[in-house]
């Protein structure tokens, strides 16, 4: 019987790497021991890797920071993350920086996150931002699924275009896809493609002209009375526009403006006014977004 916190791990670099692209994978499982949530299991292939569990909140909150070498993703490339949190374990995961999509003239770049929540479990997926390059080719899917009183809150920031360089987003395609469950039932679905050089980049009916855009949610809960009105309260930069949705079991937050970084500090207020009452625990900002 294994009884030591050290994560067991085996490392697998046989992923397929050709010149359509790489593939990589990252399966992870976080346990709680004794009042310590730890990082049990962890497998991966090709250029995914997670650096050592961090307890910047204590024992209770396991916090890792998903890191891809090569820093973009390329046409062809297929990641695939695979994170479970066992029965009443807490895990935060995040970025140390933007994913960045360049561009391609043939196949498209794919990323699949599959988030399970076993009961009273609780997860956190707040990445960094994902800069779309012009030309670029992007399939993203994210499924997440809930277990009895399982809790998860998380987010998804996309910036169409490189805004400090004046690039707009003229041609390629963005396909996004979000599933969030409850055993067979469904508490949130939504799938959108955005092609690029459409009307609906300009379109009200689309990012009105706003290069970033950005989708939170909390599943699990709803917010309402003072949280909910401080939620809706949160003030956004200049001209940004910001939206909160209460359904049964989620509270959504939409978001369109000009800057991936105000968007990440739109998000990062209202998650430190959800979470004590969400999740019972004071938001900690992880240090890497000081870095």
């Amino acid at each position: 019987m294994r009884t030591s916190s050290t994560p067991v791990a085996r490392v697998s670099d046989d992923s397929a790497t050709t010149a359509a692209g790489w593939s990589a994978d990252l399966r992870l499982r976080f346990e709680q021991r004794a009042g310590r949530c730890v990082l049990a299991a962890r497998e991966h292939g090709g250029p995914l890797r997670v650096q050592r569990p961090l307890y910047q909140e204590g024992d209770a909150v396991c916090q890792v920071i998903v890191v891809h070498p090569p820093g973009g993703i390329v046409a062809g490339d297929r990641l695939a993350l695979d994170i479970t949190a066992c029965t009443a374990a807490h895990a935060l995961l995040t970025t140390p920086g933007a994913s960045r999509w360049y561009r391609s003239i043939g196949p498209e770049a794919a990323q699949q996150v599959a988030l399970t929540l076993e009961p009273q479990a609780v997860l956190e997926w707040m990445p960094m931002e994902s800069i779309v390059f012009d030309g670029a080719r992007v399939d993203q899917q994210l499924r997440v699924d809930l277990g009895e009183a399982a809790r998860y809150i998380g987010w998804e920031i996309t910036c169409f275009g490189r805004t400090a360089s004046g690039e707009r987003f003229e041609q390629g395609l963005v396909r996004q896809r979000t599933r969030i469950y409850r055993g067979a039932r469904p508490l949130f679905v939504e799938q959108a493609q955005l092609d690029g050089g459409s009307a609906l980049l300009d379109s009200k009916a689309g990012l009105a002209g706003y290069p970033v855009s950005a989708l939170m949610v909390a599943a699990g809960y709803e917010a309402a009375g003072e949280v909910l009105q401080a939620m809706r309260a949160t003030p956004v930069t200049g001209d940004d526009l910001a939206g909160v949705t209460v359904m049964p079991e989620v509270t959504i937050t939409r978001y369109l403006g000009r800057s991936a970084q105000a968007a990440r500090e739109y998000f990062t207020a209202l998650w430190q006014l959800l979470r004590p009452h969400m999740l019972g625990r004071q938001a900690v900002v992880p240090r890497i977004w000081s870095c």
